[in-house]
């Protein structure tokens, strides 16, 4: 039997603040923008500072499947991929992911609230 690591407490901090984020988002850039952040505080706290998550090393695509994407960067470094593939670490990130990419859809099927937002 395999044992899995599992990041669910770091999840369960960060997704309250997460979700403020993403909920005030006024437009599809500032989704992207509070994706990446979160999911660079969350590489942060699972790897312990042993790896650096440039802000190019995980992007949000609402339009593939799945919805984002991971470098080359970073799935050459054998840490990451040890962890990445022996832990809850990809759901996690496809939670997140779902979220973001919902808001994202909101706002870019609603620019008429985003365009009134960012006048005010």
């Amino acid at each position: 039997m395999t044992m899995q690591l599992s990041f669910t407490k770091i999840e369960n901090e960060l997704l309250p603040e997460y979700r403020r984020k993403i909920g005030s988002a006024e437009s599809t850039e500032d989704v992207k923008k509070f994706y990446v952040y979160t999911m660079q505080d969350l590489f942060r706290q699972v790897f312990g500072g042993k790896i650096d998550l440039d802000f190019e090393d995980i992007s949000l695509q609402p339009d593939q499947q799945p919805s984002f994407v991971i470098s080359t960067v970073l799935l050459d470094k054998d840490d990451f991929t040890y962890v990445w593939n022996t832990s809850d670490l990809p759901n996690l990130v496809g939670r997140f992911t779902e979220t973001a990419v919902k808001h994202y859809r909101h706002l870019e099927k609603n620019p008429k609230k985003t365009e009134a937002k960012i006048r005010m």
